[in-house]
C-alpha cells in the first residue's frame, strides 16, 4: 500500500473516533462511525489473500447491520421524543434497539459471531487496532446511554464474560483467542456501566494496555500459531519472561494489574446486592485464565523438537520500535500497587 493511502486511511480512522467523541447529535455520531468503518476495510483488504477477503466482507456486513440498525433507532428516538441529542434517548425501545446496535458494533455476546472470524482472516496489526481503536467510538455512545433498567447491560455483560471465557478452549490461532479475551474483557466494562461508571472506564484504560502489548510481543516474535510460541526463546529471550506475565494479567490474576479492574468491579457488584451474578461473572473469568495460562505454558516451559520443519531464528536485532512495548508492559505488570491513585484519577 502506497504511504499516502495508508497516511490518509490512518487519519480517517483518528478523524472518525474523534467526530464520536465530540458530537452530541446521533446523526454526526453515526457518520463518525462510519468514517470509521469504511477506513479500515482497505486496511484489512492490504494482504490481497482470500482470508483477508472473506474476513472484510464478514465484517462489512455485520457492521453494516449494525449501522442501520443504529440509524433506525435514532430516528425513531427523534420521532418520539422530537429530540436528536445522545443524551435525550430514554424511550424503552430506542434505548434497547441503540444498545444492541452498539453491542453488535463492538462484539458483545451474543452478537459476536463475527468477531473471531474476522480476526482470524486479518494480520496482527490489523487485528490489534479492530481489537482497540475501533471500539472507542461505539464504547463512548454505549457510555452516554444510561438505560432506567439496567437488565439489557448486565445479560449482555454476563454472557460476553461466559462466551469469551468459553470460546477460547481448544483454539491454538492465537488471533482467535485474543478475540474472544476481547470479548471477556468488554463483557466485565458492559457489567458494571449501569452501577460505576468510571470503573468502566478503568477496565477499558488497563485493556488497551494490556492488548497493546500482547499484539505487540506477538508482532515481535513473528507467530500467529500457538505451536510456534516455543520457538520465540530463540528469538528475544527476554520478551520470552516478559509475556506469560502479561497473559496472566490479562487473566486478572494478583499480583498483577489485570487484577485491578476485575477486584472493584466484583466489589461494586457486591455492594448492589448482585453477589450471584459477580460470582458467576468471577467464575467465568477462570476459563480465561485457562488459556492464557495454556499460552504461557506453551511458551515457557516447551521446547520444539529436535528436528523443527523450518530453521530456527538467529537472535537479530528487532526491527521494530520496542519502547512502546517496554511502557505498555511495565503497566500491564506492575500498577497493582498504586491502585488508590488510579481509582482517584477515575473517579475525580
Amino acid at each position: 500500500m502506497a504511504p499516502f493511502v495508508y497516511s490518509t486511511l490512518i487519519i480517517s480512522l483518528g478523524l472518525g473516533t474523534t467526530t464520536t467523541f465530540a458530537s452530541t447529535h446521533w446523526y454526526l455520531a453515526w457518520m463518525g462511525i462510519e468514517i470509521n468503518t469504511l477506513a479500515i476495510i482497505p486496511l484489512m483488504t492490504q494482504n490481497h489473500n482470500p482470508r483477508a477477503i472473506e474476513a472484510t466482507t464478514k465484517y462489512f456486513f455485520a457492521q453494516a447491520t449494525a449501522s442501520a440498525t443504529l440509524l433506525f433507532a435514532a430516528v425513531s428516538n427523534a420521532f418520539l421524543t422530537g429530540e436528536w441529542d445522545i443524551l435525550q434517548i430514554n424511550h424503552p425501545l430506542t434505548s434497547t434497539l441503540t444498545t444492541l446496535a452498539l453491542a453488535m458494533k463492538i462484539g458483545l455476546a451474543p452478537l459476536h459471531s463475527w468477531m473471531p472470524e474476522v480476526m482470524q482472516g486479518l494480520n496482527l496489526l490489523t487485528g490489534l487496532i479492530l481489537s482497540t481503536w475501533q471500539k472507542l467510538a461505539p464504547f463512548c455512545l454505549i457510555y452516554q446511554i444510561q438505560p432506567d433498567n439496567p437488565n439489557v447491560f448486565i445479560t449482555l455483560g454476563l454472557l460476553s464474560v461466559i462466551v469469551g471465557g468459553w470460546g477460547g478452549f481448544n483454539q491454538v490461532q492465537l488471533r482467535k483467542i485474543l478475540a474472544y479475551s476481547s470479548i471477556a474483557h468488554l463483557g466485565w466494562m458492559i457489567l458494571i456501566l449501569p452501577f460505576s461508571p468510571p470503573l468502566t472506564l478503568l477496565a477499558l484504560f488497563t485493556y488497551l494496555m494490556m492488548t497493546f502489548s500482547l499484539f505487540s510481543s506477538f508482532m515481535l516474535v513473528r507467530t500467529t500459531h500457538i505451536n510456534s510460541l516455543s520457538t520465540s526463546w530463540a528469538k528475544i529471550p527476554t520478551l520470552t519472561a516478559c509475556v506469560p506475565l502479561i497473559l496472566l494479567s490479562l487473566g486478572g490474576l494478583p499480583p498483577l494489574t489485570g487484577f485491578l479492574p476485575k477486584w472493584l468491579i466484583l466489589q461494586e457488584l457486591t455492594k448492589q446486592d448482585l453477589a450471584p451474578i459477580a460470582t458467576l461473572a468471577a467464575l467465568s473469568s477462570l476459563f480465561s485464565l485457562y488459556f492464557y495460562l495454556r499460552l504461557s505454558y506453551t511458551m515457557t516451559l516447551t521446547m520444539p523438537p529436535n528436528n523443527p520443519a523450518g530453521t530456527l531464528p538467529w537472535r537479530l536485532n528487532p526491527q521494530h520500535n520496542t519502547l512502546p512495548l517496554a511502557l505498555t508492559a511495565t503497566t500491564t505488570i506492575f500498577l497493582l500497587p498504586i491502585t488508590p491513585t488510579i481509582l482517584a484519577l477515575f473517579t475525580s
